[in-house]
């Protein structure tokens, strides 16, 4: 099973490790285009950081982050694991698995990121600021620009089993599984349903989403659960609490689309 995930907006600081080392990064056939985004975001936060904020979108309050990025290739690194922070990674807890279960989220988990295009959570990367829905001013949208790489790279990846899909749009945006690989494919959305007026209402809260996205992980990776494929999980999903409503693609070349429904946030 691969579990393809958004990476944080907000990032735990680097860490004292030694200095990245792209060669080392998981999914070598991004390396190229790695080095091009790296070269373009370190040079552009090295410039002017007046054109830099406007680029990546800080706010006066974020200005620091520019510098951040100016000195990716001297910071120390940490695994992504632990860079990446924020609602879904707190729901998941990567620190607080056991070993088994770690064992699995190394294998199992690929973040996608504007600037590395995806890692594990195990690669040893710095702290950055770089969405996916940044136009770098040499390379224009990220979103476009990792399409050929990843279409090269991400079917190896994949392999011959599940592709739980937990991305947001922009990152989605990135790749876009197709032919056989689309069909084991399962997209998951999660709907807060309440009664109102004895009438069912569902919505999509965006907080809770990525929750509940993180919740479903950790259960998968605590139960050793690894579905074959997207019919699989829908009954995975279900024993293990979740309600869950699915869609098998009406053609192929398509995902399956999976709604986990659920009446309480939290």
């Amino acid at each position: 099973m691969l579990v393809l995930l958004p990476p944080s907006e907000g990032k735990a600081a680097s860490g004292r490790g030694a200095p990245l080392k792209p060669e080392a990064l998981s999914l070598p056939a991004l390396a190229g285009a790695r080095a091009t985004v790296l070269d373009e975001l370190v040079e552009l936060c090295r410039g002017d950081e007046e054109k830099a904020r406007d680029v990546l979108g800080l706010s006066e309050g974020l200005r620091d982050e520019v510098a951040k990025n100016a000195g990716l290739r001297t910071a120390g690194t940490r695994p992504a694991g632990e860079i990446y922070t924020g609602v879904l990674y707190d729901a998941l807890g990567l620190a607080t698995l056991d070993a088994s279960a770690r064992r699995r989220a190394r294998k199992s988990l690929l973040v996608f990121s504007g600037l590395w295009g995806a890692v594990r959570i195990g690669d040893l990367i710095p702290s950055y600021r770089c969405s996916m829905g940044v136009r770098l001013p040499g390379l224009g949208a990220l979103g476009a620009y990792w399409r050929a790489p990843m279409a090269s790279a991400l079917p190896e990846a994949a392999g011959s089993g599940l592709v739980l899909d937990l991305r947001s749009s922009a990152y989605a945006a990135a790749w876009r599984p197709q032919g056989e690989v689309a069909g084991r494919t399962a997209t998951v959305r999660v709907l807060h349903s309440q009664i109102v007026d004895g009438v069912e209402r569902r919505s999509v809260v965006s907080h809770f989403n990525k929750a509940t996205k993180g919740r479903i992980v950790r259960s998968l990776l605590e139960g050793g659960v690894a579905p074959k494929g997207p019919g699989e999980l829908v009954e995975a999903l279900r024993d293990l609490g979740y309600a869950v409503e699915s869609e098998a693609p009406g053609k192929p070349g398509k995902a399956w689309a999976l709604d986990v429904v659920v009446t309480e946030i939290h």
